[in-house]
């Protein structure tokens, strides 16, 4: 299209070049007078509208013309005759000739050249249009003749239109028709015209201005245009403007869009033709994106029918610029409407009819394909989501644009998939969202079925315990949401596919799955149980605790089946008999315990009186069923010990949660009346009626609590000595807790009946055996007496268990002198518990012996279980030196220990671990290896400063004192198979003793609360989540059913009893003991313990632990997130406990007052932590080094408080924290370097023996805390390690550089923590390298010169460490130096791009740097030739990674410097084979040339870095650099 008067270029849909007129030089048009334009407008209709007219006015006409009113016509009429067009023609429109360019030609020529002509023609042309019938007739197409021949053609008003000189009067003509034939269809507001086009005379005059060629005056013709618009009806307003791009062109689109935004404004309806105006419109950038902003805003004003067209070019006409700002305002904007009624949708009435709009399915439909084709859009959507942190302000659209990218773009499900776990881990999208999205969208959800079940399947499958448990909630919705047999049957097809795919985290998710859809939908499972049937197949490898979720699907079913009267499915019920009634006939222990574990889960479920879902007599043949099972069940485990504490254990676990069927509870206690008669005997006067021998053993009656008025004793010497008997004492705890929890459902909730077993003693071996005939004995005696010792233990975990509950429990059943009674007892019994673990772990030093496990682990228990404890024969010694014979022989120990592990897991295992592995793998003794790698690296379990015991020397073992608060390490390698004590135990942590003796003396307490705190310290750490490994699914033992939530609720009230005996501990360090020395054997003698005067209690020993494991359950108490996030009341109890009685200065709070921010706890919690510090660096290293953990704790709590705030915490409060954050971690750097520096040569026991670790976590602290850490390395690598001496005697005088734990013994963990350390350091730099070079904006000079100073500082470091090996020539260091090297090289190379960018503007550091670094890489290259000759495999073993970095670092070197030298030459050779010292090795000595000894002198500007050849036997490559 051409506009004649500005020249503007057509729009791209016509062809580009201009318009040509007719006439090479048309005239110009003279003006018209006053008189000519009055008779020329004497028939114009006077219209309403104001439209402007440029054109012409016609001459002066003579009289007799004037008064004819045909004249004009007649006049048009001939010059169209003239020019070939016959318009007199009856009907029809008129009829032109063939050559269309000739007739404009024509007639531009005649109104060019006389100016009354045109003014004449265009007045009988207004005067001719006034008929209706004549201008249909002109608007039509007309007919061309052409040689005879006629054939429609254009209109003659739009040739008309084509006339340079007449356009715009035409143009106005017909806009001023126009509004005459607005009412000749009588159609509604918002209905389209019904007429046809040739009878729409509004349509037909529209269509002539489309696809002009050429526009005379656009912006007249485009202001008279949106004139008209202004009054049009709806139907025609539309269609103008969905014309105007093609009516109008590119030239006004400026115009064009303000004008449309007020059309906007004032009629909402036009919004569809205004969008679609918008998308055919050529606009540039600044247009285009006002354009957005007007269809952004029209979102919520827009009907909801239309919004799919609006959304569909929203996202059409996104680019990179603007694809964020419409996705941020459409979620804002936008709102689903569907219904969203849980229970109302389930139960509709209205089955089959669809209840969601069809606008939301067209505006998904919509999203669908534009992100379809757009991929900007997906990756804009999921930043936009990234950035969402709230739950409140995530919508239901963002599940729906996550499902849609998930669905129509494959390339960027991975994404969707990471984005929606890390959401769902951080609490930011909640269930109800996908709740809201399945419930209220059925019909939309079920076009996108397949996306939501593989997302459900990949949150199933995630290790992270929140993500599966959203994916479980989300099958349960797609399961209850789809009841149609496809869908389910798709849903319990891929929780099979979980079942099956021996992944233990996900086996047990998909399991608690089907438990759910079981328990709430077993009626219509039945249908499809088929497809549940499949787990059986995979029974073998399941835990115990995924095989009761498979125990309770089937359980489910079956009682579903048994309660309908038709019985349908009942073969369900029936296989689930058969298998269970197979596996516990089965002879082994693993499939046996599947069918312990089914028989008690039918029980549970068909004897359950809470069943109200049977019929009677359908519940009298359940419970009957069940009563035949257990019998069966009973008589099958009466051959295998193990099988029956399985099953005693499972029934406790449900008569506990559950109340079963009278019948079922009477043959319950008629199995538990056995009790008397299998473990006690009668006493007479609280004596034995009779002193029997024993194996040879005499007895004796241990810890009678009840005097003389003890009527009975607990049998174990018999019963232990018994090789008939002996394995019934392995049911003995098991059997007592069923005991105790029936008597308590008997006795509402009092143990009344079986109090005497509370204070009854114990028949065991007479105390003399223990003082002077120990040695005299033979093994099987010693065998009696430790396993008399265990069954003793455990016997006395179980009463504990038993009556610690009533402690923790209210004590409405019992009187107030029963409760004293009870809990004086009940401490006695924890001094008898700690007095025999003692006793039984110094006998195992010599008398090494496999304990019969007494409680199924979940993991760690066998499949197969021994009847009779074994002996280990030989000697220890012996043992491992055949363990370590060679180095083959280690690796097939390590592979085949591994896979037993393994199979112990699975629980398919048939053998145990020896005695020897057990307490390696405990850390209770040392192997070889660890006895190595003692000077300075000792393993995870190194014994701390309490006595190690050697297990190597028998006869010493007896005879040395033993420490009661010591660790009984040798018990710890076994304790899995011990009664775990339960979590109401930690109560008596709150009851004291009542001391009858000269004073009150804490240290009598301490051993007793140690022994608890240790317990608690157990199960922290089994709930504490492990970084490292996957989501554990084992329960802790001892808390079996008790979730995270339930645990913190029963210890939070333990905190100011943790800090109680914390305060006793740390005031018996300071002060000491002053009391009576007897005041221990006192306490023991009144718990009857036997007096035997090698058990001895150690203050500062027993001070000391009970601080550590007090610091160690607060660190982990504080730094574990289930604690923190799951109660925030929890977190702040804890804090408030452990607050200083005086405020310091130092804190920078006024008080800290109960009601103190938490910012003002934290700073309470770690000025009381420094005081502890000040007391533990006067007494022991380890001690002060656990405070200084305890305090790192606190800083990692408060750092993870600020970076995931507590609800309702304020900005200002986040502020505080910050500052407080900073303070403490400035404060604890110099705390630890308090410790590092502490004057400890006179205080350390055993040297530094078994402290490295410890070593090295206190130097990591100082290390990462401190103000600037490369300052610091650099200091120490530098400065400092280089004047440690390699002798192993270590003056005072050498400890001149302050750090006073840095000798030759701890160098290595030094060693190590700096080398790690400067890699972090790297790592950071190599990030922000990256960071600079990706940048847009150009980097400061000053931000490449820092960074440059920062490489060059970790470079020295590394080069100061490996150089160190000239000094210290220890294999361990060089190996370090090796490995790290390599690794430091590695991440080195991931910065040249950086250098080669910058090389110009800093090219003398640059070149420094790699003179500097060429210093280390020679060492590393001597020490990789010296380890290959002297065969050192620890080092050699590293050497190929250490060597392929080198290598690619010579050449990137290389490839830096050829291609940005500038003038400057460099050089690559061998270099000579060197030792340490720097003499040349005479055997690889080069003779080539005399004067290449000086080689590393040859310029001063020289660089040369070289690296091993794998076939050289020490030469090396070089390059040389000339500046």
């Amino acid at each position: 299209m051409v506009f004649l008067k500005n020249q503007i270029p057509s729009r791209s849909k016509r062809p580009s070049n201009s318009f040509v007129s007719p006439l090479s030089h048309p005239s110009k048009i003279l003006k018209p007078t006053a008189t000519a334009t009055a008779t020329a407008t004497a028939n114009v209709p006077n219209n309403t509208l104001d439209i402007q007219n440029d054109s012409a006015t016609p001459q002066p006409q003579p009289v007799s013309q004037a008064l004819n009113p045909s004249y004009p016509i007649d006049k048009m009429a001939s010059i169209l005759a003239d020019a070939g067009c016959t318009l007199n023609i009856t009907s029809g429109p008129p009829c032109m000739p063939a050559d269309l360019h000739k007739l404009r030609h024509h007639l531009q020529n005649r109104f060019s050249s006389d100016s009354s002509l045109r003014s004449q023609f265009l007045a009988g042309f207004s005067s001719y249009i006034d008929k209706q019938n004549d201008l249909r007739r002109v608007l039509l197409p007309s007919h061309c003749d052409n040689s005879g021949n006629r054939r429609r053609s254009e209109s003659l008003v739009r040739v008309l239109l084509l006339v340079p000189s007449i356009q715009l009067s035409i143009q106005n003509m017909l806009l001023e028709k126009l509004p005459e034939y607005f009412d000749n269809d009588n159609c509604g507001p918002s209905s389209s015209s019904t007429l046809r086009l040739d009878e729409d005379i509004a349509r037909l005059i529209l269509n002539q201005f489309r696809w002009l060629d050429f526009l005379v005056d656009s912006e007249a013709f485009t202001e008279n245009v949106f004139q008209v618009l202004t009054i049009c009806p709806p139907h025609l307003k539309r269609e103008i403007i969905g014309s105007l791009p093609e009516v109008i062109g590119d030239t006004n689109n400026q115009t064009v869009v303000d004008s449309l935004e007020r059309v906007l404004q004032d009629d909402s309806t036009a919004t569809v033709a205004v969008i679609d105006c918008f998308s055919s419109l050529n606009l540039d950038d600044l247009l285009q994106d006002k354009v957005i902003s007007i269809a952004l805003s029209c979102i919520r004003t827009i009907e909801a029918e239309k919004l799919p067209y609006l959304l569909r070019f929203l996202l059409l006409s996104a680019t990179p610029t603007n694809a964020r700002r419409i996705i941020s305002q459409f979620r804002e904007q936008y709102k689903m409407v569907g219904v969203f009624d849980t229970r109302s949708a389930q139960h509709n009435k209205l089955k089959g009819k669809s209840v969601v709009n069809n606008v939301e399915a067209s505006v998904l439909d919509a999203l669908g394909s534009s992100l379809r084709f757009k991929s900007i859009l997906c990756q804009e959507i999921l930043k936009e989501l990234q950035c969402i942190d709230k739950p409140r302000d995530h919508k239901v659209i963002d599940i729906w644009l996550l499902m849609l990218i998930y669905k129509n773009c494959e390339s960027m499900q991975k994404s969707v998939e990471k984005l929606l776990k890390k959401k769902i881990i951080e609490g930011s999208i909640q269930d109800i969202l996908f709740e809201q999205c399945i419930f209220g969208h059925k019909e939309l959800v079920k076009d996108h079925f397949c996306s939501f079940l593989l997302l459900s399947e990949y949150l199933l499958a995630c290790k992270e315990q929140k993500a599966s448990k959203f994916g479980i909630q989300m099958y349960t919705y797609l399961f209850e949401g789809f009841p149609d047999t496809y869908s389910r049957q798709e849903v319990l097809g891929a929780l099979v596919t979980h079942v099956g795919s021996g992944i233990p985290f996900e086996i047990s998710s998909a399991l608690e799955a089907m438990v759910l859809l079981a328990s709430r939908y077993s009626q219509e499972l039945i249908p499809i149980c088929s497809y549940i049937t499949g787990i059986l197949d995979y029974m073998e490898g399941f835990s115990t605790e995924n095989l009761h979720k498979v125990y309770d699907v089937f359980c489910y079913l079956s009682r579903s089946v048994w309660s309908d009267t038709e019985s349908f499915g009942s073969s369900i019920a029936n296989e689930l008999f058969m298998i269970v009634r197979k596996q516990v006939s089965n002879p082994e222990f693993k499939h046996k315990k599947m069918g312990l574990i089914g028989t008690l889960k039918i029980l549970s479920h068909l004897g359950n009186t809470n069943n109200t879902s049977n019929s009677p007599s359908s519940q009298k043949l359940n419970y009957e069923e069940a009563l035949e099972l257990l019998r069966t069940s009973l008589d099958s485990c009466q051959q295998l010990p193990v099988s029956l504490i399985l099953f005693y254990d499972e029934l406790s676990a449900i008569l506990d949660s559950k109340t079963l069927h009278p019948a079922i509870m009477e043959r319950v206690g008629q199995l538990v009346g056995e009790f008397e008669s299998m473990f006690l005997s009668d006493l007479e006067n609280g004596t034995l009626s009779a002193s029997d021998l024993y194996c040879g053993l005499e007895g004796e009656l241990w810890m009678n609590l009840d005097g003389d008025i003890s009527p009975i004793c607990m049998n174990i010497l018999p019963l232990a000595s018994s090789s008939s008997r002996s394995t019934s004492l392995q049911t003995l705890p098991a059997n007592f807790r069923l005991l105790s929890v029936m008597e308590r459902l008997g006795n509402q909730g009092s143990l009344g009946g079986i109090d005497a077993l509370l204070g009854c003693p114990i028949h065991l071996p007479s105390s003399k055996l223990f003082l002077a005939s120990w040695q005299s004995l033979n093994g099987k005696q010693k065998h009696v007496v430790c396993l008399s010792l265990y069954y003793a233990i455990n016997w006395i975990r179980e009463l504990l268990n038993a009556f610690g509950r009533q402690l923790a429990g209210s004590f409405d059943c019992v009187s107030q002198a029963t409760k004293e009674d009870t809990v004086a007892k009940i401490l006695k019994r924890l001094r008898n518990l700690v007095f025999l673990e003692s006793l039984l772990n110094n006998f195992l030093k010599e008398c090494p012996l496999v304990l019969p496990e007494l409680y199924l682990h979940a993991e760690l228990s066998s499949a197969s279980f021994p009847g009779q404890p074994t002996r280990i024969g030989g000697n220890m010694e012996q043992n491992r030196m055949k363990q370590g014979s060679s180095q083959s022989r280690k690796r097939k120990d390590k592979k085949s220990s591994k896979a037993l592990k393994t199979s112990d897991t699975q629980g398919n295992s048939t053998t145990q671990l020896t005695i020897f592995e057990t307490w390696k793998k405990a850390g209770a003794i040392q192997s070889k290896d660890v006895n190595e790698n003692s000077t300075g690296m000792p393993s995870k379990n190194s014994p701390t400063e309490a006595v190690v015991c050697s297990t190597s020397n028998s006869n010493e073992s007896v005879d040395t004192d033993i420490e009661i608060s010591e660790a009984v390490k040798l018990l710890e390698a076994q304790r899995y198979k011990f009664r775990p004590l339960s979590v109401s135990c930690f109560s008596i942590l709150s009851y004291s003793e009542d001391l009858h003796s000269c004073c009150a003396d804490r240290t009598c307490e301490l051993p007793v609360y140690l022994y608890l705190l240790r317990d608690l310290h157990s199960k922290l750490e089994d709930f504490s989540p492990k970084p490292t490994s996957s989501r554990s699914l084992s329960t802790p033992p001892g808390v079996n059913g008790i979730t995270t939530v339930e645990f913190v609720n029963k210890i939070h009230t333990l905190f100011p009893t943790l800090r109680r005996h914390l305060d006793s501990a740390i005031s018996l360090l300071e002060h000491g003991s002053e009391t009576c020395q007897a005041h221990w054997k006192d306490q023991s003698s009144m718990a009857g313990n036997p007096e035997i005067p090698k058990m001895v209690v150690s203050v500062p020993c027993v001070s000391s632990l009970v601080v550590k494991e007090t610091l160690y359950c607060f660190s982990k108490m504080l730094t574990c997130p289930d604690f923190i996030l799951i109660k925030q009341s929890v977190l702040l109890d804890l804090l408030k406990s452990f607050q200083p009685k005086k405020v310091p200065d130092t804190v920078g709070t006024k008080s800290l007052s109960s009601t103190g921010g938490i910012d003002c706890l934290y700073g309470g919690v770690y000025a009381f932590l420094e005081g502890v510090l000040d007391a533990a660096l006067c007494f022991s290293f380890m001690l002060a080094s656990e405070v200084v953990l305890a305090m790192e704790s606190v800083v990692i709590s408060l750092q993870k408080i600020l970076d995931k705030p507590l609800e309702g915490t304020g900005k200002h409060t986040l502020t505080t924290i910050q500052e407080l954050l900073a303070t403490l971690r400035s404060k604890l750097s110099s705390s630890a370097q308090k410790l590092l520096s502490h004057n400890w040569h006179n205080d350390i026991e055993n040297g530094w023996k078994g402290k490295g670790e410890m070593v090295q976590k206190i130097v990591h602290i100082y290390l990462e805390n401190c103000e600037s850490t490369s300052q610091s390395l650099e200091e120490l690598a530098c400065s400092i390690l280089p004047t440690v001496s390699s002798s192993s005697r270590t003056t005072v005088e050498e400890y001149s550089h302050g750090f006073t734990t840095l000798c030759s013994s701890t160098f290595a963990v030094w060693y190590r923590e700096l080398h790690e350390q400067n890699l972090t350091i790297l790592r950071m730099l190599v990030k922000e390298a990256g960071q600079i070079n990706k940048s847009k904006v150009s980097s400061q000079p000053e931000e490449v010169q820092l960074l440059m100073e920062k490489l060059h500082r970790s470079v020295n470091v590394v080069v100061s460490l490996i150089n160190l090996c000239r000094i210290h020539g220890k294999v361990t260091v060089r190996t370090m130096a090796v490995k790290y090297g390599g690794k430091f090289v590695d991440s080195f190379l991931k910065v040249f791009e950086f250098l080669e960018k910058h090389f110009q503007g800093h090219k003398p550091l640059i070149i420094q740097l790699f003179k500097d670094f060429q210093k280390g890489t020679r060492t590393i290259q001597t020490l990789c030739s010296e380890a290959k000759g002297s065969k050192q495999t620890s080092i050699t073993s590293k050497i190929p990674a250490t060597k392929r970095s080198l290598e690619r670092f010579l050449f990137r070197v290389k490839a830096l410097l050829h291609s940005s030298s500038n003038g400057c030459t460099f050089w690559m050779g061998n270099l000579k084979h060197k030792n340490l010292i720097g003499e040349v090795v005479s055997s690889q000595a080069y003779i080539d040339d005399p004067d290449e000894n000086n080689a590393q002198d040859f310029f001063e500007d020289q660089i040369v870095t070289n690296v091993e050849e794998e076939d050289d036997d020490g030469g090396g490559g070089g390059l040389g650099f000339d500046g």
